[in-house]
């Protein structure tokens, strides 16, 4: 399984960015999935239902999310939609909409649509740029809600990952969202207790599972991938905009980076406007933070690769889900038309 990954989307020129890549990584690299962290999709802040659109028609499958996740506009109704694949972190309040764990399935088709024949795969369409509301239910309507702040299928199969007898042309991801709690404004619930408990709701289910971690201090982040090594496919981070020379696979299997690094202006403090925030600091003072919306973009991502365990069935169990490759990607568009 491959997986395509996009850290923190920053505002316009983010959706840009994810949508200039998108295309020529998606031939180059085929991956069976695509996903980005949204919580700054919408003016450097937020989410929106037009900015998840955008995405998706793009070609994006699921959405993460962190800190910002429950600003925006009509988030309750975007974060509650089980049409869309999306996750706030799941150690986040229990009254806030949302969840903080999606069941994925993935279903590889190959047609003779521009989609097939460039390899695209995605999760049951006819094809990303022919989807109809009908098809679109029938992706998604054996989604069912669970506890833990996760969305699952009503419809998996029981046994430890049952799902390794079926056709490769169907598999189910796991996909987590958690928030850290060092150095972060809200307090949160322990990202740890949260973990434990999801993992043992989906014990079974699937052996792809991965994990975006949310959070601000390297060290907490650090600890959260050894603390999950062996136990999860991947630990990725997001949430401070720059992208870290970490990426490995720790002892036991578990892919890991601290952070996978924004999509958005290069010309920029994180994504927001230079002068203001040189300002703020030197002054002590309280000034704007709006996103550039001008100039080169930086398109920061990974791209992972997981076991599906087939090749050695003798310990197909012991190997599906184990990373196989983490390698960081990184482009600076300078040319683009919005």
């Amino acid at each position: 399984m491959k997986l395509l990954i996009y850290g923190d989307v920053v505002g316009k020129l983010g959706r840009e960015g994810v949508k200039h890549t998108l295309s020529f990584w998606r031939e180059k690299y085929s991956p069976d999935v695509v996903i980005a962290n949204v919580e700054n999709i919408m003016h450097g802040k937020g989410i929106g239902p037009a900015q998840i659109r955008e995405l998706r028609d793009a070609g994006v499958n699921i959405f993460t999310g962190g800190n910002h996740s429950v600003e925006g506009k009509d988030v309750e109704k975007i974060l509650n939609d089980e049409t869309i694949a999306i996750t706030r972190p799941a150690n986040m309040r229990e009254d806030l909409p949302g969840r903080g764990a999606v069941l994925y399935q993935i279903r590889n088709q190959k047609s003779d649509s521009p989609a097939g024949r460039a390899g695209i795969r995605n999760e049951g369409r006819v094809s990303l740029e022919s989807e109809t509301a009908e098809s679109k239910a029938e992706v998604f309507q054996d989604f069912s809600q669970s506890r833990h702040g996760g969305t699952r299928l009503s419809n998996s199969p029981a046994g430890e990952y049952a799902g390794l007898e079926k056709s490769a042309a169907e598999t189910k991801l796991l996909v987590i969202n958690l928030i850290g709690q060092v150095f972060m404004h809200q307090e949160y619930a322990s990202p740890f207790i949260a973990i434990d408990k999801i993992l043992e709701e989906y014990k079974g289910k699937t052996p792809f599972i991965i994990l975006d971690w949310h959070a601000d201090a390297t060290s907490e982040k650090t600890i959260m991938g050894r603390y999950l090594d062996g136990k999860v496919s991947a630990v990725f981070g997001t949430h401070t905009h720059v992208p870290t020379a970490d990426a490995k696979i720790l002892p036991k299997g578990t892919a890991y980076i601290s952070d996978i690094g924004m999509v958005g202006p290069y010309e920029s403090i994180i994504g927001v406007e230079i002068e203001p925030s040189i300002e703020r600091f030197v002054k002590n003072i309280k000034t704007p933070k709006n996103p550039v919306e001008t100039g080169p973009i930086e398109v920061n991502a990974i791209l992972l690769e997981l076991s599906d365990g087939i090749s050695k069935p003798a310990s197909a169990k012991a190997t599906a889900g184990k990373a196989v490759d983490i390698r960081h990607l990184r482009e600076i568009v300078t040319e683009y038309k919005i």
